[in-house]
C-alpha cells in the first residue's frame, strides 16, 4: 500500500477532528485509489494451509471471514473510534444490532440491568421484554433523577442503560453523575449517542464505558442504508464484545460501510447547519404551539445541563399540539418537510411518535415516556430555514395554530 496514513497513530493521533471525519481509517491497497475501496468479499485465501491456521489460532496478522473482519468495514470501524475518541469500534448491520449486542454481550441469566425509561421504542422493548426472556432482570428509572439509578442498583447490577437527549421526548441525562454512580456499583454504562453524534456529545470523555449508535440516522444523514456502531476501550471489544458477535453475526456489510465512510466526510458540516436550522426553527415554533422541547432553547427545563455536556442544541424538536388528530392534521399540511419514522437527515422529517416509532409500546409506557397523543417529533435537516419555516407556518395555520 501507498502513503496509508490513515491508520497510521504517527499521523492521526495529530490530526484534529475535521481532518479524522476526512481520512481516518482510511487505508489504499496497490492501486493507490483516492476513495475508499469496496471489497465485496465473504472470505479470504491463504498461501497455504499452515498459514489459514495460524490465523484461526490468531498468532498471526490477516483475515479470515467478513463476518469478523473486512478491509472496508475496518476503515469504517477505525475511523469511528478516532472520532468518538475510543480504543475500538465494531460496525453492526443496524442501530437496533448496536443497542442489542451492547448488552446481551455482558449480561446472562441473573444479572441485572437499570436503563433509562425514555428510551426508543424499539429499545424498549428490548429492556421491558426480550431480555426478560432470557432471564436478565431490568428496572427502569426516570433517567433525569440521577439518584433515581442510585436507588436502582442492585448486587447483581452489571449494566446501565441510557440514551441522551432521548428518543422522541429529548430529556437529558447527566452523563457524568449516572456514570460514577454506575461505576461504583461494578456495572458497565453503555449510553445511545445516535440522537446527538460525536460532533455535538461525547459520552466517553463524560465517563461512558460503552457507546452505540445508529449510523442510520446522521453518520449517513441521507436516507440511504441501515447501520450501528459499538465503541469501547479495547480490552472490552476484545474480551466482551467480540466474543459475542463471533458467533452471531451482526455485522455490517461491506457497501453500507463504504457509504457510511463517504457520508462521515460531511458529516461535521452536515450537524452544525442542521443544528443552526433547528435552533431557528425551534424560536419559531415556540411562539405558535402549546409545548415545545428543544435542548438548545433556554425554555427547555434542563437547558443547562445540555448546554455542559453537548456542544450544540441537536437537531431534533419536540413539539406537542392538542391531541392526535390535530397532530395528524398538521402533517398531512406539510407540503415540504416529509412524513417520515427516520431522523438524522439531510431533509427535514417530522413524525407522530405514538402511532409510528413508539406504537410497539403500551399507551401506559408511552405516557411514563411523556409520549402524548399530540406530540410530534421533527427531525430539522440542512434546507433553506426560511422554507422550512414557511412550511411549518402554513401547517400550524390550517389547524388552528
Amino acid at each position: 500500500m501507498k502513503r496509508t496514513t490513515g491508520q497510521d497513530p504517527a499521523h492521526t493521533a495529530r490530526w484534529r477532528p475535521a481532518t479524522r471525519l476526512v481520512r481516518g481509517g482510511t487505508a489504499r491497497s496497490e492501486f493507490g485509489e483516492t476513495s475508499e475501496a469496496i471489497f465485496l468479499t465473504s472470505g479470504y485465501c491463504y498461501d497455504n494451509a499452515e498459514e489459514a491456521a495460524a490465523r484461526f489460532r490468531g498468532e498471526r496478522p490477516g483475515m479470515t471471514y467478513s463476518r469478523l473482519q473486512n478491509p472496508t468495514v475496518e476503515m469504517l470501524e477505525q475511523r469511528l473510534a478516532l472520532i468518538e475518541g475510543a480504543e475500538a469500534a465494531r460496525a453492526t448491520a443496524s442501530g437496533m444490532a448496536a443497542m442489542t449486542a451492547a448488552l446481551l454481550c455482558q449480561l446472562s441469566a441473573g444479572d441485572h440491568l437499570v436503563a433509562g425509561r425514555a428510551l426508543f421504542g424499539s429499545c424498549r422493548v428490548l429492556v421491558d421484554t426480550i431480555l426478560p426472556r432470557f432471564g436478565i432482570e431490568t428496572t427502569t428509572v426516570d433517567s433525569r433523577d440521577t439518584q433515581a439509578w442510585a436507588k436502582a442498583r442492585r448486587p447483581n447490577t452489571k449494566a446501565f442503560f441510557l440514551e441522551t437527549p432521548s428518543n422522541p421526548g429529548l430529556d437529558i441525562s447527566d452523563i457524568r453523575a449516572i456514570a460514577d454512580i454506575g461505576h461504583d456499583a461494578g456495572a458497565c454504562v453503555v449510553v445511545d449517542n445516535a440522537f446527538a453524534s460525536p460532533i455535538v456529545q461525547r459520552p466517553m470523555e463524560l465517563g461512558a464505558d460503552v457507546v452505540a449508535y445508529s449510523a442510520t440516522k446522521l453518520m449517513d444523514g441521507q436516507g440511504r442504508v441501515l447501520a450501528g456502531a459499538v465503541l469501547g476501550s479495547m480490552a472490552w471489544m476484545n474480551d466482551v464484545y467480540l466474543p459475542y458477535a463471533r458467533h452471531t453475526g451482526p455485522n455490517l456489510s461491506p457497501f453500507n460501510a463504504w457509504l457510511i465512510l463517504k457520508s462521515l466526510e460531511t458529516l461535521d458540516l452536515r450537524v452544525r447547519r442542521a443544528c443552526e436550522n433547528a435552533l431557528a426553527v425551534a424560536r419559531f415554533l415556540e411562539t405558535r404551539v402549546p409545548r415545545l422541547l428543544y435542548p438548545g432553547l433556554a425554555s427547555h427545563p434542563q437547558h443547562t445541563l445540555a448546554m455542559t455536556q453537548m456542544t450544540l442544541g441537536g437537531t431534533i424538536i419536540a413539539l406537542f399540539l392538542d391531541d392526535q388528530a390535530q397532530a395528524h392534521g398538521l402533517l398531512d399540511a406539510l407540503e415540504l418537510i416529509d412524513i417520515s419514522n427516520n431522523l438524522g437527515d439531510s431533509r427535514t422529517l417530522m413524525t407522530h411518535p405514538a402511532t409510528t416509532t413508539h406504537a410497539s409500546v403500551s399507551p401506559e409506557t408511552r405516557a411514563e415516556m411523556g409520549i402524548t397523543d399530540g406530540m410530534l417529533r421533527l427531525s430539522v435537516g440542512i434546507e433553506d430555514v426560511q422554507d422550512l419555516i414557511d412550511d411549518l407556518d402554513r401547517a400550524l395555520t390550517s389547524v388552528g395554530l
